[in-house]
């Protein structure tokens, strides 16, 4: 991906009908379309059909199956409600007939109420830590094939800066943290629901990773085999994506195949503003 205005072409989804969307994908490495454009792209057909007064304020989803990423995704709006203060849709994503995604999307207009959030990580300035490019080339000599790996899947839209080093040298056993800065290029100005479709994008990367990390020294990453199977996000705050947010991951469990990854994204000022959930599919590949 070239830069942010490739990815806002790909997430800013051809209208067919009134309900009724295409989209392209972004070219994967891996060859499958990543989970996080699904998700921006069925939260823009969803807010191609609300009022514009109404802003996102949560989506739950479910993958299931891989999309192509040769081929584009057909996306289905459904009004569930207009309410008073609330908008509910329901979005269908499908390739070849076959539907690969499902998500519910509810947007609120704008009210007072109480206020309150849990406090920001305690961490270094943005600016203070290697891009995730640049750490991935301290790893080149250590591990080739997780370089390449993680080589593979940077892109030049969003700028991520991880606070922790890749645990693959110095690894603790039971850490599944990490915090990550993120931000788009600031000279875009961009609305409130392209911002809410960026995030998702963004939402997906390295959340299910975390769930990883306390087995490192048990698996070879190289040998993993890692699919989304849901996706759940709120939108608390209004942000600037043009600013740094902090992702801050872990993991509260792991079991069956399956891991979780539990996100919360602060702004600068140390405002929540959004929370991520995500499981998903951990197996070993056999040779």
């Amino acid at each position: 991906m070239k830069d942010l205005n490739e990815l806002i072409d790909i997430i800013s989804l051809e209208k067919i009908d009134d309900c009724l969307l295409r989209g392209n994908n972004y070219q994967t490495s891996w060859k499958r379309v990543f989970g996080g454009q699904v998700l921006a792209q069925a939260l823009n057909a969803a807010y191609s059909t609300v009022p514009k007064d109404r802003i996102a304020h949560s989506l739950h989803s479910y993958f299931i199956l891989s999309g192509d990423v040769d081929l584009p995704i057909i996306y289905q709006v459904e009004t569930i409600r207009d309410g008073g203060s609330f908008t509910t849709r329901r979005v269908k994503a499908s390739q070849k007939g076959k539907v690969i995604f499902v998500m519910a999307a509810s947007f609120q207009l704008r009210q007072d109420g109480f206020d309150h959030h849990i406090d920001r990580p305690k961490v270094g300035e943005p600016k203070s830590f290697m891009t995730d490019i640049e750490q991935a080339e301290t790893i080149k000599d250590l591990s080739p094939k997780i370089y390449q790996r993680l080589k593979s899947r940077h892109q030049n839209a969003i700028e991520f800066r991880p606070v922790e080093k890749y645990p693959f040298e110095d690894f603790m056993s039971g850490n599944a943290e990490r915090n990550v800065w993120m931000k788009t290029d600031p000279t875009h100005e961009l609305s409130l629901a392209m911002q809410h479709q960026l995030l998702a994008f963004a939402s997906d990367y390295d959340l299910l990773m975390t769930s990883l990390y306390p087995h490192n020294n048990k698996v070879d990453m190289t040998k993993m085999f890692l699919a989304s199977l849901d996706h759940a996000m709120w939108f608390h705050r209004d942000f600037d994506f043009k600013d740094w947010l902090l992702y801050a991951i872990n993991s509260p469990s792991a079991s069956n195949s399956r891991g979780m990854g539990y996100g919360s994204i602060f702004d600068k000022k140390g405002r929540l503003v959004s929370t991520v959930m995500q499981e998903g599919l951990i197996r070993t590949i056999r040779s």
